[in-house]
């Protein structure tokens, strides 16, 4: 498997990653468990590193079950997850709405890393970015998860380049995510 360097950073990851949101969230009921933890570690025997999930998925189940399929690969895998929403189960699919407040992202990277089973998230996406909260703080508040080590890089998702250069400015954003359609 070929891989990549994401941005001016020195995160290597698969050219091909697995994005893990179907397992458990969106298409249908939520799949298998152990079915899914196969297909997991099946993805790592060949080749892949980079894995996709986010706090939303399911929500949380989707981080649950990344965590725990590649806890035996940790040092061998990368993987993103996201912050953002405003998770509500009685909510449609669980999201009321976005929420991108500092003191939100560092509870939900604190979350986020007792499910995935980590000492540090390999990579931290906003899911999506959010009107209400100024961008340099969000950029400001994965800043200092990077300092503390519970973090070890920023991306954004959904986001307009104006937005990407302004995070930027703040702590260097190592990856975009924009959803797109191969049809």
């Amino acid at each position: 498997m070929q891989k990549r360097k994401l941005g001016n950073s020195n995160l290597e990851v698969s050219a091909l990653g697995l994005g893990c949101m179907g397992m458990s969230f969106s298409y249908g009921p939520p799949k298998d468990k152990q079915e899914m933890t196969a297909l997991l570690r099946a993805a790592v025997e060949r080749g892949v590193t980079f894995f996709d999930t986010a706090e939303a998925y399911g929500p949380y189940i989707n981080e649950e079950l990344v965590g725990e399929a590649l806890e035996p690969f940790r040092g061998q895998v990368v993987i993103a997850t996201k912050f953002g929403w405003k998770i509500d189960p009685k909510a449609e699919r669980g999201l009321a709405g976005l929420d991108s407040r500092p003191e939100q992202i560092k509870r939900v990277a604190e979350a986020s890393l007792k499910r995935l089973k980590v000492d540090a998230i390999d990579l931290f996406y906003q899911h999506r970015v959010d009107p209400d909260v100024p961008i340099e703080d969000v950029a400001g508040a994965v800043r200092d998860l990077i300092q503390a080590g519970k973090v070890k890089h920023f991306g954004l998702s959904e986001a307009a380049a104006k937005t990407i250069r302004r995070a930027h400015a703040v702590q260097p954003v190592t990856a975009v995510q924009s959803e797109y359609s191969l049809w």
